[in-house]
């Protein structure tokens, strides 16, 4: 089921993995970075801002900034972001960020996954719709991602 507002992206995704490993494929920096195209240097903690040089093709003059809200083991993690992709020479520093979610749920067949991203009407109404579709489109990719990685990994 996938839900979609103005302000909110919902996505989700049932791996067939332990919720042990879904968590540590999301909050291990390296991991993390190995499917979502990031490579980070710090390791990922609640409370910490952390930075990555994206790694997928197209975006390699981005970093990722992300600050660390909530590492509830095997249940939940968070963070702060600014949305969309900026290009070069510009900053969205000075904007509101969105808040994303990610919540792990043990079913019968393994893990559900949950990422949920919200905040998007308090972005600036020039670039409003232009985020959420990037990143709307992002997760779904993201999803896919991490379901792959996760079965070239277990």
């Amino acid at each position: 089921m996938d839900t979609t507002t103005t302000d909110r992206i919902e996505k989700q995704v049932r791996l067939p993995h332990p919720r042990s490993r879904v968590w540590r494929a999301l909050t291990d920096s390296q991991e993390f970075g190995a499917w979502f195209g990031a490579v980070f240097t710090e390791p990922f903690a609640a409370g910490a801002r952390v930075q990555g040089r994206i790694t997928i093709k197209g975006y390699e003059h981005m970093t990722m900034d992300i600050t660390i809200e909530r590492m509830e083991p095997e249940h939940a993690f968070s963070w702060r972001w600014h949305p969309g992709g900026a290009k070069p020479g510009e900053s969205f520093a000075h904007e509101p960020m969105t808040l994303v979610v990610f919540e792990l749920e043990e079913v019968p067949e393994g893990t559900l996954l949950k990422v949920v991203e919200t905040g998007f009407d308090q972005i600036p109404l020039a670039r409003r719709a232009t985020a959420f579709k990037d990143n709307e489109g992002g997760w779904t990719g993201q999803m896919k991602a991490i379901a792959a990685y996760l079965a070239r990994s277990s």
